[in-house]
């Protein structure tokens, strides 16, 4: 197989069985492997599209800067079409994201600008607002917006979505994903209820975001930080449809973690901190479900921007998520051995 450019292998990412983690009277779990995307995430299904609709619509001409605020995987997608296309770039960073995700985005060409993650969205030093402003000073600028523009939920509406289904052979009854800008649920979930209404889409939000609380009440809390990346938000963002989730489904900080380190240690799947966190609940519905039923969560992104973080123990127990007394890993078979 020949590409002409390396932004032809975006998507169509395969589905892949859980066989270690699920019980033997558990529903099917298969996992969608976005990470396996050039870029190294969803994101770069987001980013392809929406720059696609600013040439063809004339938001962005030759020689423009592109400009995001993200927490690393979209500012990957977008850099990588940067790069091949010759746009500028500036991104601005939470501080609380892997040197990985930061020094990934400067190994493009991009300019970034880290910002503090305890501060409230509205703030002028946030990374939205500064991204913002950025933008607005920046001639011959386009910003992204992908907390807000329509175009990131069509952009799931319109490939993931359809892979799944297609994948699938329309034989799902459960959709799994993280929320953070919520593109991905909002769009392949909308797609994925248009072609089979029976289908349950749940959503996965980690403890200190607003979307959980929102969704269960109508209220949004005062968030608190939280270390998972890429998962969860601070306000209510107009790319989330609540509209199309049957329930969300909280986790935290350990849940992800753990059952992200598992994936690798007993699936062989080297993903991030949000995939746990995913797959944690995929493998609670499963339980919840019972054989004869088939759930499929999404993997948002690859493990190797977390080295630093969830995959080094020495962060893992100064952070308070690794007791050597008590190893993360262990092995469903094992503990039904036990039994």
């Amino acid at each position: 197989m020949i590409l002409n450019n390396i932004l032809e292998y975006v998507g169509n990412t395969p589905l892949i069985r859980i066989n270690n983690m699920v019980g033997p009277d558990d529903a099917e779990v298969l996992v969608k492997a976005e990470f396996l995307n050039p870029g190294g995430s969803v994101k770069d299904r987001m980013a392809l599209f929406i720059i696609d609709e600013a040439e063809r619509t004339g938001q962005i001409k030759p020689g423009g800067t592109i400009v995001e605020n993200t927490s690393g995987n979209t500012g990957v997608g977008l850099a990588m079409i940067a790069a091949l296309k010759g746009y500028k770039m500036i991104f601005t960073i939470p501080d609380k994201m892997s040197d990985e995700k930061i020094n990934r985005l400067k190994a493009f060409g991009a300019e970034v600008i880290i910002c503090p993650t305890d501060v409230p969205p509205e703030a002028p030093e946030s990374y939205y607002e500064t991204a913002r402003r950025i933008a607005e000073e920046t001639p011959n600028s386009y910003y992204v917006n992908q907390y807000h523009n329509p175009m990131n939920i069509k952009s799931h509406y319109s490939t993931t979505g359809p892979e799944i289904f297609d994948q699938t052979g329309g034989q799902l009854d459960y959709f799994i994903a993280g929320i953070g800008t919520g593109g991905t649920m909002s769009g392949a979930g909308k797609y994925l209820k248009e072609v089979h209404p029976g289908i349950q889409n749940i959503a996965v939000d980690p403890e200190g975001s607003v979307f959980y609380d929102y969704f269960k009440s109508g209220k949004v809390i005062e968030p608190h930080v939280y270390k998972v990346e890429g998962i969860g938000e601070d306000m209510v963002v107009e790319a989330m449809d609540f509209s199309v989730v049957d329930d969300i489904r909280q986790v935290n900080d350990h849940d992800c973690f753990e059952y992200t380190r598992r994936l690798a240690q007993e699936e062989g799947l080297f993903a991030g901190g949000s995939s746990g966190g995913a797959v944690k609940v995929a493998l609670d519905i499963a339980r919840e479900a019972g054989k004869g039923k088939r759930v499929v969560a999404l993997l948002p992104d690859s493990g190797d921007r977390y080295l630093s973080k969830l995959y080094s123990d020495d962060w893992m127990r100064e952070h308070g998520f690794l007791d050597d007394k008590k190893k993360i890993r262990f092995n469903i078979r094992d503990v039904a051995s036990s039994k």
